[in-house]
């Protein structure tokens, strides 16, 4: 009785990781990030509390009392406000703080857009 032998070949089944970190999604490398800020996480605090609440509310709400005082989008600005502050309060990890504080910071510059616009 005669056999056969054939090399086992592991290259064809695994993928250069090379090609698999260029298909990392944003969304992903920004999870990533924030995971590895947790030793920051009082910094990503007083950042959320105070640079969200003294300045990019408070330029926000500028925008929209300057261009028409919308009241639609005073709810959007302080509900933006109140989400930032909800989540640092409830002493979330960074893994959920900083992607909702960026995630805020593109709603506010959303209505202040929209402000510029509708004016």
């Amino acid at each position: 009785m005669e056999t056969s032998f054939q090399p086992l070949s592991i290259a064809h089944r695994y993928k250069n990781s090379a090609e698999t970190a260029s298909k990392i999604s944003s969304w992903k490398k920004i999870i990533n990030y924030a995971e590895k800020q947790e030793k920051s996480r009082i910094l990503w605090t007083a950042i959320g509390i105070l640079g969200h609440g003294t300045i990019f509310t408070i330029v926000t709400l500028m925008a929209i009392v300057f261009t028409g005082n919308l009241f639609p989008l005073y709810v959007i600005a302080i509900c933006n406000m109140v989400m930032v502050v909800v989540v640092n309060l409830a002493a979330l990890p960074t893994k959920y703080t900083v992607p909702i504080f960026f995630i805020s910071l593109l709603i506010d510059c959303g209505v202040i857009i929209s402000a510029l616009l509708i004016r």
